[in-house]
């Protein structure tokens, strides 16, 4: 899902870099002393997953987890997958400094999103009722992702169709894979540490 370096245009950039700054300053302002060790260790976990990927054309198809990290940090997602991103590009040249901003964005934005669409009836729903919300979080994040991805390119130019429609079907099945890791990892967090769901607004 990362986008690479030299691929997108400027005006795509700017408004990406706009976007994840604006997203972030959120974040950050969410973020009190406490959750500072969620958000590293959650955005740790992003690193790891999103490590190993298959390349598609100027983008790659790999593990995200923004569902989960949405459902657990809300707007704090943003700063979290900014940090992990940024150790991407700079260690591994995986994305890069210019696409940072979309990519932060293609990334964190579905995670918020799944924050709002799928937090409460995480929390207050019954065994049944969570895990569907979790795996409906993990298979939002993807899609959006994908999405936003396909989007980032067609904006950039037509030339990008074929490949935005590669990148939107080579993401069905990471969405099956994170629905199902998502679910399981809310269902075992409330089980064990409920609280970690609750996020301040």
């Amino acid at each position: 899902m990362h986008i690479s370096e030299g691929v997108l245009s400027a005006p795509v950039l700017v408004t990406g870099a706009l976007l994840a700054t604006g997203g972030v300053a959120v974040g950050l302002k969410k973020m009190d002393y406490e959750k500072i060790p969620e958000v590293a260790v959650l955005s740790s976990a992003f690193f790891v997953a999103s490590l190993i990927h298959v390349p598609i054309g100027p983008s790659s198809v790999h593990l995200v987890l923004n569902g989960l990290l949405g459902v657990l940090l809300g707007w704090m997602a943003f700063p979290a997958i900014l940090v992990a991103l940024t150790l991407h590009a700079v260690l591994f040249q995986f994305g890069g400094l210019s696409s940072l901003g979309v990519n932060t964005v293609i990334m964190a934005t579905p995670g918020v999103i799944a924050y709002y669409l799928f937090n409460l009836p995480i929390r207050r729903g019954n065994h049944t009722l969570s895990t569907l919300a979790g795996f409906g979080a993990g298979a939002t994040g993807i899609a959006l992702g994908a999405i936003l991805v396909a989007l980032s390119l067609i904006s950039t130019g037509e030339s990008f169709l074929g490949v935005a429609k590669l990148v939107l079907a080579a993401h069905l099945p990471v969405m099956v894979i994170e629905g199902i890791i998502t679910a399981f990892c809310v269902i075992f967090l409330k089980k064990v540490k409920p609280e970690v769901l609750e996020v301040g607004k």
